[in-house]
């Protein structure tokens, strides 16, 4: 699976994008965050991935993420900004419902999620009449 968050500001409208493949199936989600800064977007982003996919019963996980922020912080189990801390925790806390978690940084070139976070961030804009 691939996540990713984007904003357009610090704070801005974000947006999580999600692309997850099995197999031979596909499923790309984009969900809108209302306003809060990139960081927060990638958290929330991985949060919403794994919450798919504990709710599939899935049992190994494999998560790319463009962020090295995000990954670094799961791979320590460490953020020192207090404003992630709670993500990080409900980050770690899903880890281990799955029986094998893994997560790899890669290029946002790479990233299958990259233009579903983006789409996320107008459908915040268009709820809001905007």
């Amino acid at each position: 699976m691939y996540t990713d968050g984007a904003s357009t500001g610090s704070p801005g409208w974000a947006g999580a994008g999600i692309f997850i493949k099995r197999k031979r199936e596909v499923e790309r989600h984009s969900f809108p965050l209302g306003r809060c800064d990139v960081h927060e977007a990638e958290f929330q982003a991985v949060i919403k991935a794994m919450e798919l996919l504990r709710n599939e019963k899935a049992e190994v996980i494999s998560l790319r993420s463009d962020s090295q922020t995000v990954v670094q912080a799961i791979e320590k189990r460490y953020i020192h900004k207090q404003q992630y801390k709670p993500l990080l925790s409900a980050i770690l806390q899903l880890a281990e419902t799955f029986p094998l978690f893994f997560i790899k940084w890669v290029p946002s070139k790479e990233n299958k999620a990259d233009s579903l976070a983006r789409k996320a961030i107008r459908l915040n804009e268009r709820a809001d009449g905007l």
